[in-house]
């Protein structure tokens, strides 16, 4: 069954240290133990996080998430409210990613 694997990513395919803060996202799907297709996203969670509160910017990125039928999250780190929120839409987190993103989702893609 084929996995969407949403992750950080700075300009250079780095993973960014940020995730509710960040400006560009990853949506790799994968399929058998491998990366199917990489679509890279300007979301602009940076400029946006500060704007009409902490539950209305949770609620933006569930919506992102769920529009793109994401099943995982790989990040670097989260606030206990974002992890909060995706238990409770049933996703995976990863959490401790850092390095080249194509590399870590490789990795978890075999999992």
């Amino acid at each position: 069954m084929a996995r969407v694997i949403c992750i950080p990513v700075d300009v250079n395919g780095q993973v960014d240290s940020r995730w509710g803060r960040v400006a560009r996202v990853a949506l790799a799907t994968v399929d058998e133990n491998r990366i199917t297709s990489w679509e890279e996203v300007d979301v602009h969670w940076d400029i946006l996080h500060d704007q009409n509160g902490e539950g209305q910017h949770h609620a933006r990125v569930a919506k992102f998430l769920l529009d793109n039928q994401v099943t995982d999250v790989a990040c670097n780190h989260m606030g206990q409210g974002m992890v909060r929120m995706l238990e409770s839409m049933r996703l995976r987190s990863h959490l401790g990613a850092s390095g080249n993103a194509r590399a870590v989702i490789e990795h978890l893609a075999q999992e």
